[in-house]
């Protein structure tokens, strides 16, 4: 049984996958050329700042893939790959809270398994590191960027798996009116906390000689008199960036969600029933 629920993920997994892919070449795409390119206008620039200054300038680096080689084979596999990955990590968390949360019937719980999945492994996250588009970002802090990140991820995930635990025992106690609302505020205090302890992005070491700055987004460039000579990273791309990233998301989860409950149900339905079905027996 757990076997068939894991296929049946990876199978909806890779059609989330293409169609998150689909959603992102076709709205995510724009944004990330527009960042591409500022930052070599603005990487110009700089050149042109340190020239005046007399300092070495840096010679602009090359791509290893050509933008269109990026954009369309390698977006397109890493999104498929990712929904592959995704689709088989939610059958088995589906397998494990089959028959252990409730009275949920299949359908239910697939849709609840993916709304959770969405949540603690993407938007409450994202409340503190969102996305940000690639040329956004000091190359010195990716290490450290990437294990606050994963650190909210799982810790954001920790959080909501006790929430659900609470929430069940408190649930003879309390009802199941209160004792949600109890689970909610756990989760409100705990990620707040979690939120807190964790340093923002340009706080870190490495970022201090530009500013004690909230996040790592590049401000107006200035020259040595502080004349403004490039301005920062234009906040619409930023926010349609973000706005397209929460889509993709959303998308994704939410065709391995619905994807997968037909599926699930199908598998899971009384072996009688399948025959009755099979056979056209009513």
């Amino acid at each position: 049984m757990e076997k068939q629920l894991v296929l049946r993920g990876a199978f909806v997994g890779t059609v989330a996958g293409l169609l998150a892919y689909l959603f992102a070449r076709i709205l995510a795409e724009p944004q990330i050329n527009k960042a591409i390119d500022y930052e070599s206008g603005r990487e110009a620039a700089q050149r042109l700042l340190d020239k005046a200054a007399g300092l070495p300038a840096e010679a602009p680096g090359s791509d290893v893939f050509s933008r269109t080689v990026q954009e369309n084979v390698g977006l397109g596999v890493g999104m498929v790959l990712f929904g592959l990955a995704m689709g088989v990590l939610f059958a088995v968390v589906y397998a494990i809270c089959l028959g252990r949360v409730g009275n949920l019937r299949p359908r239910s719980l697939s849709l609840c398994v993916a709304s959770a999945a969405l949540l603690g492994m993407y938007l409450i996250p994202f409340l503190k590191y969102p996305a940000n588009p690639p040329s956004i970002g000091n190359p010195d802090t990716i290490k450290q960027r990437s294990a606050l990140y994963l650190t909210m991820v799982l810790g954001s995930i920790a959080v909501l798996f006790l929430a659900v635990w609470l929430g069940r025992r408190l649930q003879a106690r309390l009802g199941n009116w209160n004792a949600t609302l109890v689970a909610c505020g756990f989760v409100i205090v705990m990620i707040t906390i979690l939120m807190i302890a964790l340093p923002p992005f340009g706080h870190l070491a490495s970022n201090h000689g530009s500013g004690n700055n909230g996040s790592e987004t590049p401000v107006a460039l200035r020259d040595a008199h502080g004349t403004i000579v490039y301005p920062g990273f234009p906040a619409d791309v930023l926010f349609n960036f973000r706005l397209t990233s929460i889509g993709a998301q959303l998308l994704l989860w939410a065709a391995i969600g619905v994807g997968f409950a037909p599926l699930a149900e199908r598998l899971l339905r009384p072996p009688a029933a399948r025959e009755r079905e099979r056979t056209g027996v009513t």
